[in-house]
């Protein structure tokens, strides 16, 4: 999942980011509503956290921009004012959630998964190929009987491998989706941890390269078609 965070008290964005990092999730940061919405028309994000009460460009304005244009980003926005009539008025530009401060971390997750679940498309919680399962909730895989430790990279991309159907996805799409505005796209990151990822769901390996365009994990439905 590819997050945003706009939100002008740096320690809190910085504090939300960490901890949004520790649950395996890519994300930004902006300090500012301009910068936020720079980063939003450049990348596409499974989700937004914005404050609402942002100097110069309003996290209303940002909302209410980033929803006209069409884009199918989630915004999950944050207040300093829990009160009835500021949630509404949030809601109405938009947004589709709504979190007041202060607020406990462990909400802030739910939240953001949530709203994460219901991006386009959305993804079911438990993704399967072969005999591989991967549950997005409760942060495990499994192929067949066993369980398989993977770091939270190693997670991101079999998840973004699985959510694609059987369809290849490209390097790029990979280091976009999993990693985030910081990471060097001439790097070897991408390969040196589908190499890792490979060894540990182990033999016969069920991560394809497809020479030329990235990697695919067969769907169950093709490789049975294949077996027909």
């Amino acid at each position: 999942m590819r997050i945003l965070v706009v939100e002008d008290e740096k320690p809190l964005a910085d504090a939300i980011v960490r901890g949004l990092r520790r649950e395996g999730m890519a994300v930004d940061v902006a300090y500012d509503g301009e910068s936020g919405q720079e980063k939003a028309s450049i990348t596409r994000y499974d989700v937004l956290v914005l404050d609402r009460d942002l100097p110069g460009m309003s996290g209303d304005e940002l909302c209410s921009r980033l929803v006209s244009s069409g884009e199918l980003t989630r915004v999950l926005m944050l207040t300093a004012s829990g009160a009835v009539e500021d949630r509404v008025a949030g809601l109405s530009l938009g947004a589709d959630d709504y979190l007041a401060k202060p607020f406990a971390f462990a909400e802030l997750i739910a939240r953001v998964r949530a709203l994460g679940r219901r991006a386009t498309p959305a993804q079911p919680p438990l993704l399967t190929a072969l005999e591989l399962a991967l549950d997005s909730a409760r942060r495990t895989v499994h192929r067949g009987d066993g369980e398989v430790e993977l770091t939270r990279k190693e997670f991101g991309v079999l998840e973004v491998l699985l959510s694609a159907g059987g369809a290849v996805v490209s390097s790029e799409e990979l280091l976009e989706r999993v990693w985030d505005e910081n990471a060097d796209p001439f790097t070897t990151t991408v390969r040196v941890t589908m190499m890792t990822l490979r060894k540990k769901l182990g033999e016969p390996s069920i991560i394809e390269t497809v020479v030329g365009s990235g990697y695919r994990v067969p769907s169950a439905s093709r490789a049975e078609h294949a077996r027909d």
